[in-house]
């Protein structure tokens, strides 16, 4: 009787392996967001610097009594610079915004709101991303919607542009403004 090698059988259960991981993912409930642990929960740590000529971040902005909307963000991202102009919209409207910029350069960082205008209340920075770990981000731009007692309501992931910043972001923002 012939004996079949491991090394045969190995592929395909390998490939039936990936198969079922990817049905899983494409049929799992709300596959179009990421989940956040930090939901309900008080907001991480913001970073302790901040860039230069502008105010820096700290957790009492955070649970400060209003909403508040986090961003973060970084210059070298174009997404970011996407949403840019709906950052500097939502301040006109008053929403209280604070930003993280991260794993970026400070000159950079500095030359871009110079250039396209601080939208922020409060900057914190984090050139090496552990406050961006902290929270869960997983690459530019993501926001989040804290209570006025820095309890994190809401995470976005990606560029506050388009239908679904209208479908998800906006209504979100309006139900934490109690509006």
């Amino acid at each position: 009787m012939a004996r079949i090698s491991p090394l045969m059988i190995a592929p395909p259960l390998i490939f039936l392996a990936f198969v079922a991981i990817a049905a899983f993912g494409m049929f799992r409930p709300d596959k179009d967001t990421l989940p956040s642990m930090f939901i309900g929960q008080p907001a991480p740590a913001v970073p302790g610097e901040s860039l230069p000529g502008y105010p820096g971040l700290t957790a009492a902005d955070l649970a400060a009594g209003e909403v508040t909307v986090v961003n973060f963000w970084a210059s070298w991202c174009p997404p970011c610079r996407a949403e840019h102009p709906y950052l500097l919209e939502l301040q006109k409207r008053g929403v209280r915004l604070v930003g993280v910029n991260f794993k970026d350069q400070e000159g950079d960082a500095l030359k871009y709101l110079g250039d396209e205008g601080n939208p922020f209340l409060a900057i914190g920075f984090d050139p090496k991303g552990r406050s961006a770990i902290d929270w869960g981000v997983t690459a530019p731009p993501e926001t989040f919607i804290l209570g006025g007692d820095g309890t994190v309501l809401y995470r976005y992931v990606g560029p506050l542009v388009g239908s679904q910043k209208d479908q998800q972001f906006e209504p979100a923002l309006a139900q934490a403004l109690g509006r």
